[in-house]
Formats: structure tokens, C-alpha cells, sequence
């Protein structure tokens, strides 16, 4: 299960984000995923369950994913497809003279904090980075 060690570096330049900015604590990460990215969902959102528990700011935060469709790009015809559909022969014209547009990345897109203030009658506020 490699989704453990990426959910462990996610988590680590989460906090890392978190010290930089003096956030209190994070709230939410939200990832994109590609669909043939290698990771499973389910298998990655276990992993983040059972790692957040560790860190220093992130031991409540929850966990979105956007899952990024794959889409391939034909060179011979300049038609795109599914990834997942048809794979690397192009549906529209046969040929294999492809390559993948989208869907293969692993990507924090937003982490969503808590910062407090100087001022104790102030409520911490929420921001996202």
C-alpha cells in the first residue's frame, strides 16, 4: 500500500505549512487525485485517517478529494478521450500516437486552517492557503 507513504509526505507539508503560517490547528485538506494516478481513494482516505492522528496540526482535519478525470490526446487525429475507456489507442482514429493530458496527478489543492489572534476576546478565524 504506497498511499501510506504519499498520505505521510501530504502530511508533512501540511504541517510544515501550518508552522510556517502559525495556524492553531488544520481544519481541512483538500486533495485532486487523478483516476489513473495510481491511488485508491478509499485506500488513501484510510491511510490519512490513521496518519493525521500523528501530526502536530492536522490530528482532526478532514479529508476531500477531487478526482481528476483522465483524458488522453491523440497526435494523429488531435481528438482527446477517456483514459480509462480506451486506454492508449485513440477511440477516434486507431492510432497509439497518444499521451495523457490529465488524471495522473497528486496534488494538495487547498488546506483549510484555523489561526488564532493576539486578542483572546477574538474568535480564531478560518482561511485557506
Amino acid at each position: 500500500m504506497h498511499e501510506l507513504g504519499i498520505v505521510v509526505k501530504v502530511l508533512e507539508q501540511v504541517d510544515a505549512v501550518a508552522e510556517e503560517y502559525k495556524a492553531e490547528k488544520i481544519l481541512k485538506v483538500t486533495m485532486e487525485v487523478g483516476e489513473v494516478s495510481t491511488i485508491v481513494p478509499e485506500l488513501f482516505t484510510d491511510a490519512f485517517d490513521w496518519a493525521k492522528k500523528r501530526t502536530r496540526f492536522a490530528a482532526e482535519a478532514e479529508l476531500e478529494m477531487i478526482i481528476i478525470e483522465g483524458r488522453t490526446y491523440c497526435q494523429s487525429c488531435g481528438e482527446t478521450y477517456k483514459t480509462t475507456e480506451y486506454g492508449k489507442q485513440c477511440p477516434h482514429c486507431g492510432s497509439s500516437d497518444t499521451y495523457l493530458l490529465t488524471g495522473d496527478q497528486v496534488i494538495i489543492k487547498d488546506i483549510a486552517a484555523v489561526f488564532g489572534d493576539e486578542d483572546d476576546d477574538v474568535a480564531p478565524q478560518e482561511e485557506s492557503y
